[in-house]
């Protein structure tokens, strides 16, 4: 008996053992964005480092030339500018090497896409042909697995801090106009309110706290404070 609970323990050891280093852990909400060096079409970068004081998105492909991946940098190059707006730097990761990424970058920017004229690509397009990147964000999910699973979203707050976390699997794309809303209202919500359900940029607000003025005000005409229960008290952001 003494020996097949010896077997036993060290048969689980051995197990957790291997299923930790096949599976990195994925850096949560409230984790440091963990940091690489790494080539890309933009050159050398160090993320996130070298983007400094701003908000960042890490979007991640499992493999250049996908059609669903490349109709996300197609949609993402026409909202370049957007981000640009919101003061996002935006980086791109993918297990390709570097030369497969410079043709893919030199295609899309070919391409006319829903009647879009074609774009180019400022973002980065960096290369992760050794994983090291996909295993630091924790995602390669099985032992098996190679890289069918790195298709993530990270964003990541000035103070390099990750505050949001999409995982979507091959066969769906990517909503870039949900991401584009979700760092709207993690912006928003610095401003120490909370963001409802379905929110959209310019909806009002629910007060995360409320001092005494503000209690005193809760559905007076122009206040712009209203009650839709004792739990949910909502401010006007459009007047």
């Amino acid at each position: 008996m003494k020996k097949i609970t010896s077997f036993t323990v060290v048969f689980c050891l051995l197990t957790t053992l291997t299923w930790s280093q096949n599976h990195m852990s994925i850096p949560l909400i409230g984790d440091k964005a963990p940091s690489f060096t790494a080539e890309s079409t933009n050159g050398r970068i160090t993320f996130p480092d070298d983007y400094g004081k701003n908000w960042k998105i890490l979007f991640s492909h499992p493999k250049d030339f996908t059609p669903v991946c490349s109709s996300e940098l197609l949609e993402l190059s026409q909202m370049q500018s957007d981000f640009d707006k919101l003061g996002v730097k935006l980086a791109v990761i993918s297990t390709d090497n570097l030369e497969n990424h410079n043709q893919w970058k030199a295609s899309l920017e070919t391409i006319t896409y829903k009647g879009d004229a074609p774009q180019k690509i400022s973002f980065p397009l960096v290369a992760d042909d050794k994983l090291s990147i996909s295993k630091s964000y924790g995602m390669l999910h099985t032992p098996s697995s190679t890289t069918k699973d790195v298709r993530g979203v990270f964003i990541i707050d000035p103070n390099n801090v990750v505050q949001a976390i999409y995982f979507y699997p091959m066969n769906v794309g990517r909503n870039m106009e949900e991401i584009k809303r979700t760092v709207i209202a993690l912006q928003t919500a610095q401003e120490n309110v909370l963001i409802p359900a379905n929110w959209q940029p310019g909806d009002d607000v629910i007060l995360s706290y409320l001092n005494d003025e503000e209690k005193a005000s809760i559905g007076k005409p122009n206040s712009g404070i209203y009650e839709v229960a004792w739990y949910m008290i909502f401010k006007k952001m459009k007047t």
